[in-house]
């Protein structure tokens, strides 16, 4: 019951209670006791001459209770608008000081009715404003210090061209350590090697190579298009891949040489002692064995030829002559080399690709399947169109690769066979590159592995 009285409405209903007894009293007042019986006695016994009725008619009461109540109610209504009014001036000076971002800004607390709650209210929306405020702060500190920090350039232009972020390797490499905001993008493009103004102006990916300083760097270049604050942007990141190529090449030529040093220990020892042993028969007289010598020494040397030519097939990969292709024919010929089960109907609509390349990695790939350990008739070859690209799944039952196999199976050179060249699935990679696709694989649920050679179904110019 208290806390109701002490409500707004409980207070303004009594007051509105209040002013209308006033009323009511002031009206009896006049018009019944005291003043008719005061203006008689003042008449009678003090014999003074006023000129006024002795009664008042309903509209002079009411007419004497409004010049009363009048200021009355001007001074109830200043009483009871005071803390609102108060409190409005401090909403409106918090709103202000949000405005300007400073949030600091709090009322003191000293009811307990519903403008009470409302303070409260505002001073808990201050406190969180103040505790996010401040969380942006320091994740925009640390963001800031992460990408000031980070080899990779990086340069943010508006609509207009003009640089509106860069940070520190972005300064070194374009203006000699120098800030770069304001400045135009175009401009300092004219000041570094041509290729790399020209990627720029291509508005694409690109990994270029340019001379800088006396020496040859290799960057890769992102370029990505997005709308901040309403207005159109371009990030711009420029990372220097010389060490990390440098690096790369050097594991590659020890992955190559690594094989390819095997590979002729392999056949060259074999080679040696039967050309020794052939001498002996030779020396001893014994020529009805040689011809089986000269055989093995010919299978060996063949062996060997077949594995040179294999990379210097790898290293003169022609670019891919695009055409249209039947898929009955294509698949027909496809068979005559190796063994599958197609487990899909035929597109509808025919390829577009490099017919003898497209065919040589599912030579390669089907037969990794068969040599994976699996049942021979449960390789598969899957035909699918997702969109607009072509996936061309091989799979197998075997025992699948192991995630670190997975992360490097696609590396050139990389096998798990002794006598692997790592040549097959790079190659694969190599040729999906090319038709400006990929090559995927992944682990099939019950065992298994599936190698998916995804290609846009479009042909390229």
């Amino acid at each position: 019951m208290w806390r109701r009285l002490n409500s707004l409405r409980g207070r303004l209903t009594i007051l509105l209670a209040v002013a209308a007894l006033a009323g009511a009293a002031i009206y009896a007042g006049v018009t019944q006791w005291p003043l008719p019986q005061l203006l008689l006695w003042m008449r009678k016994d003090l014999a003074l001459t006023i000129r006024a009725p002795m009664q008042v008619g309903i509209y002079g009461g009411l007419l004497a209770s409004a010049i009363v109540l009048l200021p009355l109610a001007f001074w109830l209504a200043g009483l009871v608008m005071a803390p609102v009014s108060r409190l409005l001036r401090a909403l409106e000076g918090a709103v202000a000081s949000y405005r300007d971002g400073d949030f600091s800004f709090s009322i003191a607390v000293n009811r307990r009715d519903e403008l009470g709650e409302l303070i409260r209210m505002h001073n808990a929306l201050g406190q969180t404003l103040r505790e996010q405020r401040q969380h942006l702060v320091q994740r925009e500190l640390l963001l800031d210090t992460v990408v000031q920090n980070t080899p990779v350039a990086l340069v943010l232009t508006d609509g207009s061209g003009r640089v509106a972020y860069s940070n520190i390797a972005s300064r070194h490499l374009f203006n000699e350590g120098r800030s770069l905001n304001g400045l135009d993008f175009s401009t300092l493009l004219a000041e570094v090697p041509e290729a790399l103004g020209k990627a720029v102006e291509g508005g694409k990916d690109a990994l270029l190579s340019v001379e800088m300083e006396g020496s040859e760097e290799t960057f890769h270049l992102s370029q990505r298009a997005f709308r901040l604050q309403g207005r159109p942007h371009q990030l711009h990141l420029f990372r220097r891949m010389t060490k990390e190529l440098s690096r790369q090449e050097v594991a590659t030529w020890k992955r190559v040489i690594r094989v390819i040093s095997h590979e002729l220990n392999n056949s060259l020892a074999p080679i040696t002692s039967l050309s020794h042993s052939g001498a002996e028969l030779a020396r001893r007289g014994q020529l009805d064995r040689l011809p089986g010598v000269f055989a093995t020494i010919g299978e060996r040397a063949l062996h060997l030829h077949r594995f040179i030519a294999g990379y210097a097939s790898f290293a003169k990969l022609p670019t891919p002559q695009l055409a249209e292709i039947t898929w009955k024919p294509f698949l027909d010929g496809l068979a005559l080399h190796c063994q599958y089960v197609l487990a899909t109907p035929l597109p509808e609509r025919p390829g577009h690709f490099d017919a003898a390349q497209i065919e040589q990695v599912l030579i390669n790939l089907i037969k990794n399947a068969h040599e994976s350990g699996g049942p021979q008739d449960e390789v598969t070859l899957s035909l699918l169109e997702v969109g607009n690209e072509l996936r061309i799944e091989v799979a197998d039952r075997g025992p699948g690769m192991s995630e670190t196999v997975l992360a490097q199976a696609l590396l050139p050179f990389y096998s798990t066979k002794r006598s692997g060249t790592g040549l097959g699935l790079a190659l694969a990679r190599e040729i999906a590159e090319a038709h400006g696709g990929r090559v995927m694989l992944a682990n099939r649920e019950g065992g298994g592995l599936r190698v998916s050679l995804r290609l846009p179904t479009t042909l390229h110019p």
